[in-house]
């Protein structure tokens, strides 16, 4: 059955001979021009899959047509409520109550993947968690994944949460096309809250050439997931990798089909929206025996496991080759108006905790590194540290 299946992709011309000389794939893979939508290359495309935090992609897009709709501003509050605040790691782990503005929130939900704030980006721009999911749902209907359904905005795992490689190539091609304008936050290296550095888990950031975005994902069931872009003289192309096994072995799979990607010259017809559905489009995949049973408790983590001494250290491993600049988020500086989700008829919020207005309780911390509070916690703050 496979062996046909490659050959109807040969003969159609979808992938070029560059590409299936490569090493095989063993999961789900899509790869696309962002420009023209043609697919270079795919695997299961349509297999259900757990999106684990790709799924905060989806959260970014109902966000950012909010905004785009007048229910929030990038400087409305967030609130972090008891039950995002008890969300499991990854989290920037902010007491209940704590606000921050929305962009801040947005940064550190794509960059840290934080989990907690994914929660209250959710609650807050939808109302509840259920509310939000509901405009997720919606959202993927209308978009035409319909291989995709959500329960909550950062993915943690549940059976009734999942995706496919080609329903994600249909949201980033959303993302990039519709919101070009947060094009820069996919390709954030890293964070700065006070003196503390957070790197992004996206391993291509910094170190593959022209790399731009867009996102990683774990759960035990799902394994490694990523969505990985990069530009290269004015081309864009995306690819999209399912279930691997290590922090290291997706970024070096994005890689490498990015780089045959872009010695492939764009051929054939299909392309993201019109690829026809094929395989098995309604069992789910669950990688956790292999992934978490097989695994020391340290690799299952998105953070690149420690190389052994002695073993050479996969590219992806290695420092950046450069000082990385980090975008300066926190708390504060919260001064638009809160979501319209969240006030009742009479303009009052009715959150489960209040919204304090922000004030310093110490003063900025010496030296170069990133100042938080205030005005500088607003927008993109470029800040040099070493890493």
């Amino acid at each position: 059955m496979r062996h046909r299946h490659f050959l109807k992709l040969f003969s159609a011309g979808t992938i070029a001979l560059s590409v299936l000389v490569g090493p095989a794939l063993a999961n789900p893979v899509v790869v696309f021009d962002l420009g023209s939508g043609k697919i270079l290359q795919h695997q299961d495309a349509f297999k259900r899959w757990y999106p684990a935090s790709l799924s905060k992609l989806m959260t970014a897009y109902v966000t950012f047509r909010a905004i785009a709709a007048g229910e929030v501003q990038l400087d409305s509050p967030i609130t972090v409520t008891k039950h995002s605040a008890s969300e499991p790691p990854s989290k920037m782990g902010f007491k209940p109550g704590s606000v921050m503005r929305l962009d801040n929130a947005l940064k550190m939900m794509l960059v840290k993947s934080a989990n907690d704030i994914a929660m209250a980006v959710g609650e807050n721009v939808g109302g509840s968690q259920a509310a939000f999911a509901d405009r997720m749902n919606a959202e993927a209907t209308r978009l035409g994944m319909n291989g995709t359904h959500f329960v909550n905005p950062n993915g943690l795992y549940s059976p009734d949460q999942y995706t496919t490689a080609r329903d994600l190539a249909v949201l980033v091609m959303a993302i990039r096309r519709e919101f070009p304008e947060y094009a820069s936050w996919f390709s954030i290296e890293g964070l700065a809250v006070g003196k503390k550095a957070i790197p992004n888990y996206n391993l291509l950031i910094g170190r593959y050439p022209g790399a731009d975005g867009m996102k990683t994902g774990f759960v035990c069931p799902s394994g490694f997931n990523m969505i990985g872009s990069a530009t290269r003289n004015g081309r864009t192309l995306v690819a999209v990798v399912l279930g691997e096994k290590s922090a290291v072995t997706r970024a070096e799979t994005a890689a490498r089909l990015l780089d045959q990607g872009f010695d492939t010259p764009a051929a054939g017809s299909d392309t993201v929206t019109t690829l026809a559905p094929y395989g098995d489009l309604v069992s789910p995949n669950d990688m956790h025996d292999e992934i978490c049973k097989k695994k020391a408790r340290q690799e299952q983590s998105e953070a690149p496991p420690v190389a052994a001494k002695n073993v050479p250290k996969s590219t992806y491993q290695k420092k950046l080759d450069h000082v990385p600049t980090l975008v300066a988020v926190g708390l504060g500086g919260a001064t638009g108006p809160a979501p319209k989700a969240i006030l009742d008829q009479g303009g009052q919020d009715y959150a489960d905790v209040p919204i304090p207005s922000w004030r310093p309780d110490r003063p900025a911390p010496a030296g170069p590194g990133p100042k938080i509070a205030g005005s500088a916690a607003q927008g993109d703050q470029p800040v040099k540290v070493a890493n």
